[in-house]
């Protein structure tokens, strides 16, 4: 199984590729990219839509799984996460790429063990679950690569239940 990973994002937006064969993990590729403040907001959300379409066509993922959005207290953000969010989900319904979301807590505790893990920690457990040789940076990438990590991971029930 091959799964893509998207830390959704419109200023920046992370991601990561793991296969699972046989209970082992594998990277195969991570990164992020931004959208510059100064873009109409349309085109922003059309390079996050472009960037995630070509991974989907670079890669042929059997699943694209997204962290779920966390609401805080700045509405403003949290719609523009949204709005990074249907992108992404947009260029998956045209690749008919299945999508699952997970909560945070459940990709933390997951990785870590444990649902309240900071994000150093995060990093830290995906450098040692797929054997990298440091931890990924940003940020964005390492929590790409963690949702990917949950999904792969979870039961054939669990992955059912998350999809879309």
């Amino acid at each position: 199984m091959k799964v893509l990973g998207i830390d959704p994002g419109t200023a920046a937006c992370g991601y990561g590729i793991v296969t699972a064969n046989g209970g082992r993990l594998s990277a195969v590729d991570h990164g992020w990219w931004k959208t510059h403040a100064r873009e109409a907001p349309e085109r922003r959300l059309k390079q996050i839509h472009d960037e995630v379409a070509a991974l989907i066509a670079e890669h042929d993922p059997d699943a694209v799984v997204l962290e779920e959005s966390y609401v805080g207290a700045d509405a403003r953000i949290a719609l523009f996460v949204g709005q990074a969010r249907g992108a992404v989900l947009v260029a998956c319904a045209s690749a008919e790429v299945a999508c699952a979301e997970y909560a945070p807590a459940t990709v933390k505790k997951t990785v870590c063990g444990y649902g309240r893990a900071e994000k150093d920690q995060v990093g830290r457990m995906v450098k040692a679950i797929l054997g990298l040789p440091e931890v990924p940076a940003p940020d964005h990438a390492a929590d790409a690569l963690a949702v990917a990590i949950c999904h792969a991971l979870a039961s054939p029930l669990q992955r059912l239940a998350v999809a879309r």
